[in-house]
């Protein structure tokens, strides 16, 4: 540290004096150039005054001046010079000082001379006549000036450089000595510099953080193991003899084990011994990822078995478990719904093949061709039906659908619902009344609407003749309700739970005499999820039903 110090000290101060040598040698040029330029402009207008005064014979008397003085004609050739031969010198006229005076009366520039070969500053002026006066010097005793204070300005510098390295050395061992007469031991007892303030507290503390570091990973290991216990997933951590390291109650669970085996945690093919999950375990400690399905008293769980891997050498492996029995069920529920869907998007479609081959085949009488074609059109529109609720369900089963919410007025929704159905109602000899007065709701309007059609299209198929269907709108403390009351057949009591099942039918018999999909009340169900609605069902088998839906405020 002491080394490092002085050695920066020095630097900076090494550094600092260069630089300001640099720059007092670069002022010192500068000064030097100005003032000789300004000197050779000086001297210019002083011979063109005496010039223009006494003539060309004034120049006789100069000849011995240190500078160069040169006469140039207006064509360029030169007619007098001081320290060359006029006659054995180059025309002038292309001289850039020279056609800058002939058009602007003075001009200057510096360039090496071809005449004399150096650095040379030229000035001319333009005479009376129209002559140039040209007074050149030579550049080099500028650097001639700053070459003799040269030695005095390195010979400070080295004078300040070694009384810098003394001084810098003399600061370092005050700097450093009070550091070097830390008790460490009591620290805190220390006030050396503020700046070691923080390093002294750290190290008075040392032991407290360390005290306090072992206790932060207690509590660590006691949130991980609280994390773990709470996981509904299992998980266990092997070595490559598959004894246990780690493991929480979920594995236990979920492998069907009472507890773990009392020898150190023991070996986890004990927890299970069917053939998926030994085979996860052997093929991790082997060095491969593996997943298994293992199935044990109703439930079905997928066994993930990863390596664990150190400098490529297998040290045991990382095994865990989930419960995907509702999964499982979800997907048996789908295939049953695909299988459901293939049924009845068959019979109409059986239907219709039917009907057009036989008047493809011209076996039709051509009076009976309107009913056949009139049979093709109704199952047409119900597997268009069909189609269009399977759609229904499938949006309302996207749980990320985004879809535009309104406030709706749902006495006005309802009292148009029925409006559409009036001429099926009249056909069936059931009278709709709508009832209530203004019930404002809020959610997505179109599916608000194809819930209520179909519980009132429910009410009006499975109605009696000359019965009736109640729709009320009201808003109740709970929230906006919309209730629907029949007098129909009702709903056997041992299928109130089952009829919002999709494709599911109290009276199988008499399904295709009275239409529809299967599907309404399923959508109902689904739509009411989506709102966040609560949706309620009341039926007494031969005096009716009664389904009541709840909107959130």
């Amino acid at each position: 540290m002491r080394k490092k110090i002085f050695k920066n000290m020095c630097l900076l101060a090494v550094v600092t004096i260069f630089l300001s040598s640099l720059l007092v040698t670069f002022a010192y040029y500068g000064t030097a150039n100005s003032r000789m330029k300004a000197e050779v402009r000086e001297e210019a207008r002083f011979i063109q005054g005496a010039v223009e005064l006494s003539g060309q014979e004034y120049l006789d008397t100069v000849k011995g001046t240190p500078n160069r003085i040169t006469l140039i004609d207006t064509d360029g050739s030169v007619l007098f010079d001081n320290q060359a031969d006029p006659a054995a010198m180059e025309n002038h006229a292309g001289r850039q000082e020279v056609q800058r005076a002939s058009t602007t009366g003075a001009g200057e520039s510096t360039r090496m001379s071809d005449t004399l070969a150096q650095q040379i500053f030229y000035y001319a002026v333009k005479l009376d006549n129209g002559q140039i006066l040209r007074v050149a010097c030579d550049t080099d005793s500028v650097f001639a000036a700053v070459l003799a204070v040269l030695p005095w300005i390195v010979s400070a510098a080295l004078v300040v450089t070694l009384f810098t390295v003394l001084f810098s050395n003399f600061l370092t061992k005050k700097i450093v000595a009070p550091i070097n007469q830390l008790d460490l031991n009591a620290p805190a007892d220390d006030k050396v510099y503020d700046e070691l303030a923080p390093l002294l507290t750290k190290i008075n503390r040392q032991n407290e953080v360390i005290a306090q570091q072992m206790k932060s990973l207690r509590e660590k290991q006691e949130e991980f193991t609280s994390i773990t216990e709470n996981m509904s997933e299992g998980f266990l951590v092997l070595d490559r003899n598959t004894d246990i390291l780690s493991y929480n109650s979920s594995a236990l669970r979920l492998l069907g084990a009472d507890a773990a085996p009392a020898e150190s945690h023991g070996s986890a093919l004990a927890l299970n011994r069917s053939a998926g999950f030994r085979s996860a375990v052997d093929a991790a400690l082997s060095g491969n990822r593996s997943e298994q399905l293992v199935r044990q008293g109703g439930r079905c769980c997928q066994v993930m078995a990863n390596p664990v891997l150190r400098d490529g050498q297998v040290e045991g492996a990382v095994v865990v478990i989930l419960d995907i029995t509702e999964r499982e069920e979800r997907e048996n529920l789908r295939r049953e719904f695909t299988a459901n869907v293939s049924h009845e998007l068959k019979t109409p479609l059986t239907s219709i093949s039917g009907f057009a081959e036989i008047i493809q085949n011209g076996i039709v009488k051509p009076q009976d061709i309107p009913r056949f074609a009139g049979n093709i059109y109704v199952e047409s529109q119900r597997l268009i039906s069909l189609v269009d609720d399977i759609l229904n369900l499938s949006r309302l089963d996207e749980e990320d659908v985004q879809l535009e919410r309104e406030t709706f007025d749902l006495a006005a929704l309802a009292r148009d619902v029925a409006d559409r159905l009036k001429d099926s109602a009249k056909k069936n000899g059931v009278v709709i009344s709508v009832l209530g007065n203004k019930t404002p709701a809020n959610g997505v309007k179109s599916i608000v609407d194809e819930m209520v059609y179909n519980l009132v299209d429910n009410s009006v198929k499975y109605n009696k003749k000359n019965g009736r269907v109640t729709v009320t709108a009201e808003l109740l403390p709970e929230g906006p309700t919309l209730t629907v009351t029949d007098t129909g057949i009702g709903i056997p009591q041992g299928d109130v739970d089952r009829v919002f099942e999709r494709f599911y039918r109290v009276d199988k018999s008499h399904s295709k005499e009275i239409g529809g999909t299967g599907l309404g009340l399923s959508i109902v169900k689904h739509g009411a999820a989506f709102h966040n609605a609560k949706v309620s069902l009341e039926s007494v088998e031969g005096q009716g039903t009664t389904v009541r839906l709840t909107f959130p405020h």
